[in-house]
């Protein structure tokens, strides 16, 4: 939840900052899925990153957790995958909100604070 309100405010501030960006997209012919995609692209490889970064030190510690009890079970590839998938949907989800607004707005609303 703390990491969602995390990008949260990120995915808030980066638009806010590329609005100038977005609006001369827009200008030059950008349907609302490129700047959906422009918007989301950097921030879900971020994620993928991270998501990759954590499976060995989450695989470690888990297993050496695991081993302390009597019976003993064997941590399958699909509870990663699953945990990495929800995280990509989660986070999706989080930008998506800010990424659409930025993409349904008027251009000329952008362009005429400067």
């Amino acid at each position: 939840m703390i990491a969602s309100l995390g990008l949260l405010g990120l995915v808030a501030f980066t638009t806010e900052q590329r609005t100038k960006e977005i609006g001369i997209r827009k200008v030059l012919g950008a349907s609302v899925k490129q700047v959906f995609v422009l918007l989301s692209k950097e921030f879900l490889l971020l994620v993928c990153i991270a998501f990759i970064i954590s499976i060995p030190a989450t695989w470690w510690a888990m297993h050496n957790w695991l081993d302390n009890f009597a019976y003993r079970i064997n941590i399958s590839m699909w509870l990663f995958l699953a945990a990495g998938l929800l995280a990509m949907l989660i986070a999706l989800i989080t930008i998506s909100f800010f990424a659409i607004k930025a993409a349904l707005s008027n251009p000329v609303q952008s362009l005429r604070n400067e």
